[in-house]
C-alpha cells in the first residue's frame, strides 16, 4: 500500500469515528505537499504502517502507554494549579500502548527532518545522543516535571520569549468564523461553558483551525469577557489512535486521560477529557512552541536532552516499565536510535515525494 491509498483508507475509517470537516481535510492535503516536515506531522497513520520495517528488536521492544505522534513541535507551555509556568509534551491525541522505542525514534526522526529544513543545527548523531541521554537520566532518577518557575533558567527564557503577544493572539482567535448555536454539538458547548470562569459575560463560539495530525476534526472555542479581558475554552473532537485503524478494530478506547493522569507531570487543571471531547483553556501562555520560533542562539543539545527526559516522564506512568526498559536499553548498540531515525526519515522522504508528485499530476 502506498501513501495515497493509505491516506484514502485512513480518512475513510476516520470519517466513521467523527464528523470531519471536508474543507479542512483539503487544506491539510495542501499543507502536506509544501514540505516534508508538515507531511511527517500530518501522517502518523502512515508512520504506523512503516514502523514494522525497522529491525524487530526496535519495533518489538517492551510496550508502554506512549505519545505515539511525537515530534519536536509537540512541546509547549501551560499554567499549573498554582499559576506556575510548566513545559512539556502537550498533545496526546494518538496515545496508545506502543513499544517505548517508538516515541524515541519518532522524536529523533522529527529532529533530523527539522535539521534538513535548517530549523536545527545540531549534528544528526548528536541529536540522537542528546535525546537518549535525557531519557536515560529520567529513568534513573524517576523523572521530574519541568516547572519553569524555579530552575530551568535557559528553558524558562526560551518559553517566556515565545509566549504569544496577547493582542495578536486574541485578535486572531476572535477573528475565526462564529458558529451558530444550532450547529454546535451540545456536549462540546456544555463542557466549554462549564469550564469558563463564573459570572463571565455571555460567550460566543467560533470554529478554529489548528494542528496538522488532527486537522479536519471539529474544534470549537468559547470566548467571553471576564474582569477586563478575554478568556477562552476550546473543545476538540477526539478519536481513537490511528493504531486502532491499523489493528482493524472498531471504536476503541481513547487513552488521553490515562496518559495525563499517570505521567510524571505538573498538571494543567483546565485540561479535561469528556467522552470524545478534549476541553482546555486557551491563552497566550498555554501554547505550543514551534521549532521555527526558537531564538537563533539556543542550546539545542540541552533542549533535545529535555525532550528526551520528558518522554521518560510519560513512559514512567506505565507501572513496572522502568526495569523492562532499562534492561532492554542495555542490549542496544550505541547508534541504534540514530540509525533507526535515519531509516524512517528515508521512508518518509520517499512517501513525501510521491505525495507531492500526486498533487501536481494533471487530473485524468
Amino acid at each position: 500500500m502506498n501513501i495515497l491509498q493509505a491516506s484514502r483508507e485512513y480518512e475513510h475509517w476516520l470519517a466513521k469515528q467523527t464528523d470531519l470537516i471536508a474543507a479542512d481535510i483539503r487544506r491539510k492535503h495542501a499543507f502536506m505537499a509544501q514540505s516534508v516536515f508538515p507531511f511527517f506531522r500530518a501522517t502518523f497513520y502512515r508512520w504506523l504502517q512503516l514502523w514494522p520495517s525497522l529491525d524487530k528488536a526496535i519495533s518489538g521492544a517492551p510496550k508502554v502507554l506512549a505519545v505515539g505522534d511525537l515530534h519536536v513541535e509537540n512541546f509547549g507551555t501551560w499554567r499549573d494549579g498554582e499559576g506556575r509556568l510548566a513545559w512539556g509534551i502537550n498533545d496526546f491525541d494518538e496515545a496508545w500502548l506502543f513499544p517505548y522505542t517508538m516515541d524515541l525514534v519518532r522524536l529523533a526522526t522529527s529532529a533530523l527532518l527539522a535539521k534538513d529544513a535548517e530549523h536545527l543545527a545540531e549534528r544528526g548523531r548528536l541529536v540522537a545522543e542528546a535525546i537518549l541521554e535525557g531519557y536515560h537520566d529520567a529513568l534513573e532518577h524517576g523523572g521530574k516535571p519541568f516547572v519553569l518557575a524555579e530552575g530551568q533558567d535557559w528553558l524558562r527564557a526560551i518559553a517566556a520569549q515565545q509566549l504569544k503577544d496577547p493582542n495578536a493572539y486574541w485578535d486572531k482567535l476572535t477573528s475565526w468564523p462564529e458558529v451558530r448555536l444550532k450547529n454546535l454539538p451540545q456536549l462540546a458547548k456544555d463542557r466549554m461553558t462549564d469550564l469558563l470562569p463564573p459570572h463571565c459575560d455571555k460567550p460566543f463560539f467560533v470554529a478554529r483551525q489548528a494542528g496538522l495530525g488532527s486537522r479536519g476534526h471539529q474544534r470549537y472555542v468559547a470566548i467571553a469577557h471576564w474582569k477586563g479581558g478575554w478568556v477562552a475554552r476550546e473543545a476538540k473532537a477526539l478519536v481513537p489512535s490511528a493504531a486502532a485503524w491499523i489493528a482493524g478494530t472498531g471504536r476503541d478506547r481513547i487513552y488521553y486521560n490515562d496518559i495525563l493522569e499517570n505521567s510524571v507531570r505538573d498538571h494543567d487543571p483546565y485540561f479535561n477529557v469528556h467522552e470524545h471531547w478534549l476541553v482546555r483553556r486557551l491563552a497566550p501562555d498555554c501554547t505550543k512552541i514551534p521549532i521555527t520560533d526558537l531564538p537563533t542562539r539556543r542550546d539545542e543539545h540541552t533542549l533535545l536532552y529535555c525532550m528526551g527526559y520528558e518522554v521518560a516522564n510519560v513512559h514512567l506512568g506505565t507501572k513496572r516499565a522502568n526495569a523492562a526498559i532499562a534492561q532492554d536499553l542495555k542490549k542496544r548498540k550505541a547508534r541504534w536510535l540514530y540509525d533507526a531515525a535515519r531509516d524512517m526519515r528515508r521512508l518518509i522522504r520517499r512517501d513525501f515525494a510521491e505525495w507531492r508528485t500526486s498533487r501536481t499530476r494533471p487530473a485524468k
